[in-house]
């Protein structure tokens, strides 16, 4: 089903976004007080509504490709210049804007993300026994006993 205009899902496509920006947001509180059980709600809600606004994002595709313009986002430009008003033009700088703030949430919520994971993994190595470069085996095949840990954990 091809959509009559490209400028037809403009609005719903920036409700879906806007969403996803919201949850993104909700996401960010969540990684800064490392709520692992919010973020799990979080994830599913993401999933859905970015597969509902790709797919809204194909039919504005088709839909340019109809209207004898490249099946592609930046088409949409140039068939707002031929085709378009001020209300379809002030729609998609919505829907840019929307892109743009989602995509500045994910790079921080990246940030977020490899900062835990980071600090997950410095307090993992705090838990592990010192090896002091040692393998698990001395030569002989025989296991080396460690001895007492030299690291500690601070909470």
């Amino acid at each position: 089903m091809v959509t009559a205009s490209p400028g037809a899902t403009l609005r719903e496509e920036q409700q879906l976004i806007g969403s996803i920006v919201e949850l993104m947001k909700s996401e960010q509180q969540f990684l800064v007080s490392a709520d692992a059980d919010g973020l799990s709600t979080i994830t599913p809600k993401k999933l859905q509504l970015a597969q509902k606004a790709t797919e809204l994002s194909r039919l504005r595709h088709r839909a340019l490709g109809a209207a004898g313009f490249p099946s592609l986002e930046s088409s949409m430009e140039p068939w707002l210049a031929v085709e378009g008003n001020d209300e379809l033009r002030a729609d998609w700088n919505r829907l840019l804007e929307l892109t743009r703030e989602a995509r500045e949430l994910n790079r921080v919520n990246g940030m977020l993300v490899n900062k835990q994971l980071a600090h997950t993994q410095n307090m993992l190595n705090e838990l592990r026994p010192a090896t002091d470069g040692a393998g698990v085996y001395g030569p002989g095949g025989q296991a080396l006993a460690s001895g007492p840990s030299r690291r500690y954990v601070v909470g």
